[in-house]
């Protein structure tokens, strides 16, 4: 998984893609990968997480993430 995080950065690098815009997508897609394995669940998502469920709400809204059908 190293050598695969290491080709991806090299890439983003190589792309120009800026730090704030790769943290800011690794985030929303963290989450919703979280968010999806629980179901949606907010108290579970959080834990999981490590945030407390008011921060996660508002990264969802902050985010646009909805849940999937």
């Amino acid at each position: 998984m190293r050598e695969q995080l290491e080709r991806l950065i090299d890439e983003m690098v190589t792309k120009g893609i800026r730090y704030p815009d790769a943290l800011r997508e690794f985030e929303r897609r963290y989450i919703s990968r979280v968010l999806a394995g629980t179901g949606f669940n907010m108290c579970r998502a959080a834990e999981a997480l490590g945030i407390h469920r008011n921060t996660l709400s508002r990264k969802i809204e902050a985010y646009k993430i909805k849940k999937s059908a």
